[in-house]
Order: structure tokens, then sequence, then C-alpha cells
């Protein structure tokens, strides 16, 4: 089983960056897409950016061009690459682990983006 810890939110002001980390305990490499999500408050959590095991990526509209996903599969590790924050992105941010039978997610990390 496939356990997920996110680490690197924090407080930042905006126009500030943050990289967020997605640790999994076991093998992510081809198997999981990996993606992070986001709930603020008195929102439904929602899809921030997804990476596919081959690479391939999407992004949630208000984010494209500001945020960016990768992953190192040999460090079994998904990153998400925030600059040019605005207050609209605080929220909780979740990572997820996803293939046929399994739906993994983390803690989640809270990234605050205020003056």
């Amino acid at each position: 089983q496939v356990h997920l810890v996110e680490s690197g939110g924090g407080l930042v002001q905006p126009g500030g960056s943050l990289r967020l980390s997605c640790v999994a305990s076991g093998r992510i490499s081809t198997i999981y897409t990996m993606a992070w999500y986001r709930q603020a408050p008195g929102k439904e959590r929602e899809l921030v950016a997804r990476i596919t095991p081959g690479g391939a990526t999407d992004y949630e509209d208000s984010v494209k061009g500001r945020f960016t996903i990768t992953r190192n599969n040999a460090k079994n590790t998904v990153y998400l690459q925030m600059n040019s924050l605005k207050p609209e992105d605080t929220a909780v941010y979740y990572c997820r682990a996803t293939q046929v039978g399994h739906d993994i997610w983390g803690q989640g990390t809270q990234v605050t983006v205020s003056l």
C-alpha cells in the first residue's frame, strides 16, 4: 500500500512562489497517475494539476502558466511548483495517487497567500 506525505506549504506574499512535494512510501513509477487537489474554506475540493505515468499533464484553468507539476519516479516524488501566487490560491493542497483499484490521498499541506 502506498502512503503519501505532502510538504512545502506555508505563508507567502502575493506574487511569491512555493514548491510542494509529495513523497510516496512505495513505488509510484510507471503505475500511478499523480495529482494535486486543493480545498479552500467553504468550497469543494478541486483538481489543480495532474500528471500521468507517461508524463502528460493537465491543469485547472486558473493555474495554467503559473503552476507546474512534475514527477521524479526514481525518488517516488511529485512536485507542484507554484509561481505568481494569488490570495485565491489559499487552500489546503492534497496529493492523490490513482490507478485501477487504488485511490490514495495524502493528509494535505496548508498554503496561505497573504500580505
